[in-house]
């Protein structure tokens, strides 16, 4: 009994020694209430250029379509089942005040159908008509099928740049594993998120009580509300990355935002940049596919009545939604090879 007692002991202290010594050897570049001088921290990071890295995110995606297309259909008809498409009513009501607007314009001049287009669109999205008369269960599912999109993308681009030909049947089986700890990460990401949460309740609060009517005050609630927006931009940014870190085999959650906060010490305001960048290229995207859709969709149901009811838009919404977590995806990815790969001096 004594033996297995020893035994046991002597393993607690191996493994404590082992956690020990790897967080010793953890490079710290800043600590708490000690200042931080910056040629300590200065790390150079030769990274692509903002659209040499937009553009390498679209040939990723369209060299690998064989894989990335029948996902969209997977989780297309997933999100069909399990959360449904935008109610079609919801667009016709936009579609009805927009008419309506419009036939009041005092010049007697009409919206053009373009024009018309981008306000049903902006509308849709501003106003939430994606996630209108969803369910808490639905949400759930909503977030779920998100996560399993994430992984399964990061799990086909590990094994495609690494020249390994996979399935997308592999992709599915296997690449939820780290499911529970990228849920942990996404706590740890909600947690960021409370300063930003406390600006949204706090705006309101002051918008209600006219409380930013006074100069003075409105200077003391902009420099309070800065400030807490950017504590969470700044723990967020390094947690994203930590999202694709966790998919890695055997690499546990508050490791990989530890190793993405490393990654990311003296870098993380290029990040943020090219965070900002990536949701241009998207509104881009959006604009792009989606206002000609849209207009072909008011063209055909001005003179073709029998296509009222039938949710044409609707589908193309859930398809560039699964599009843009795609590419969401692979452009976080590919930055956070670049790091890996990136040898400091």
């Amino acid at each position: 009994m004594a033996k297995k007692l020893s035994k046991k002991s002597a393993k607690k202290s191996v493994a404590t020694g082992a956690a020990q010594q790897q967080k010793s050897e953890r490079k710290r570049w800043h600590r708490s209430f000690r200042r931080s001088y910056r040629e300590d921290y200065i790390r150079p990071f030769e990274g692509p250029g903002l659209l040499s890295h937009a553009v390498k995110t679209f040939q990723v995606i369209f060299k690998n379509w064989r894989l990335f297309l029948p996902l969209v259909l997977v989780i297309i008809v997933l999100n069909i089942l399990l959360v449904g498409l935008m109610n079609e009513d919801t667009y016709v009501q936009f579609q009805k005040t927009l008419d309506e607007t419009n036939s009041s314009f005092a010049s007697g001049k009409e919206l053009g159908t373009f024009a018309r287009s981008g306000l049903l669109l902006i509308s849709t999205i501003t106003t939430g008509g994606l996630s209108q008369g969803m369910s808490d269960v639905q949400r759930v599912f909503a977030v779920l099928l998100f996560l399993i999109t994430w992984l399964v993308v990061i799990y086909i681009l590990r094994h495609t740049m690494a020249k390994q030909k996979i399935k997308l049947r592999d992709a599915l089986y296997n690449a939820l594993s780290p499911l529970l700890s990228t849920f942990i990460v996404l706590a740890v990401i909600f947690v960021q998120a409370i300063p930003a949460m406390v600006v949204v309740i706090t705006y309101s609060a002051a918008v209600r009580t006219n409380f930013l009517s006074t100069p003075f005050y409105a200077l003391i609630y902009f420099i309070f509300a800065a400030l807490l927006l950017l504590l969470s931009i700044y723990l967020i940014s390094s947690s994203l990355v930590a999202l694709v870190a966790v998919s890695a085999p055997g690499l546990y959650p508050m490791m990989a935002i530890n190793t993405a906060s490393d990654l990311l010490a003296g870098r993380r305001v290029k990040f943020i940049i090219r965070l900002l960048y990536l949701v241009f290229v998207v509104a881009v995207i959006w604009v792009v596919v989606m206002l000609p859709l849209i207009a072909l969709d008011l063209w055909l149901k001005s003179f073709l009545t029998g296509l009222a009811g039938i949710p044409f838009v609707s589908f193309e919404l859930l398809f560039m939604t699964c599009f843009t977590v795609i590419y969401i995806t692979t452009y976080v990815y590919l930055y956070y090879r670049r790091l890996l790969d990136y040898e400091d001096d």
